[in-house]
């Protein structure tokens, strides 16, 4: 007997903690997933060689790597040269728009997802945003990825033909915690995984940007080892 067609998705995939989980939950959901990671400008390309180890590992049925250069607008530590905060405490993280946003990252980077979702007739799309432990990004609100999808629809043939383009979040609303919760239950290895804004030249995290202390009560939270490599060449 013949097997159903798995129904494509585009899946943005950064080599992140929360896009490991996503990658890992929208397979296990039967999407055949298409992964889109972006060469922007970042700091370093420790996350496109992570990306790259994940999307082989969980078997996508392509991972693309578009090169755009936001560092033509500056603007963010990420993109600038501009230094990382570092051992910001949870007051600090809760109040304004850090520095490490990158201007327009996640409108651009679901418009480049939206433009391959027509091209291969997907009617989903993927991306990791969290509205809860995250550290004052505008374009991770839920109204956010509310006014996207209105906007997906709006402007793509899928849309205007009745075929509805949905952007699925499904960690919006879960804490660091939960997700590593969940990547767990799915088996995630969360060592081939990287979120460190300002790893050392071998990759290592620092420990100490938001990213990382995010990441770390994560798994301090749920009663767990981060199992990355951290720069004292230890895990945490």
């Amino acid at each position: 007997m013949k097997e159903p067609t798995r129904p494509n998705a585009v899946l943005l995939l950064s080599g992140g903690l929360d896009s490991t989980t996503l990658l890992a939950l929208a397979t296990s959901e039967g999407y055949a997933v298409h992964a889109m990671s972006f060469r922007y400008g970042q700091r370093h390309e420790h996350e496109l060689t992570a990306a790259r180890s994940l999307a082989k590992h969980y078997g996508v049925a392509r991972h693309v790597v578009a090169e755009i250069d936001l560092r033509v607008f500056g603007g963010s530590a990420l993109t600038a040269d501009i230094d990382v905060p570092k051992d910001r405490d949870a007051r600090e993280m809760s109040h304004g728009v850090p520095i490490t946003y990158v201007p327009a990252r996640n409108t651009i980077f679901l418009s480049y997802a939206l433009a391959w979702a027509e091209v291969i007739g997907a009617r989903d799309i993927f991306i990791g945003v969290n509205a809860l432990d995250y550290s004052g990004y505008p374009d991770c609100r839920p109204e956010y990825i509310a006014e996207f999808e209105k906007l997906a629809n709006l402007a793509t043939r899928a849309g205007v033909e009745g075929d509805t383009v949905k952007i699925r979040a499904p960690l919006l609303h879960l804490t660091k915690r939960e997700i590593i919760d969940l990547g767990t239950k799915l088996g995630v290895d969360y060592s081939l995984t990287t979120s460190c804004y300002d790893p050392d030249a071998t990759g290592a995290a620092c420990g100490h940007c938001d990213a990382c202390q995010l990441r770390l009560k994560g798994f301090a939270d749920g009663g767990r080892v981060d199992p990355a490599r951290y720069t004292s060449g230890e895990t945490r």
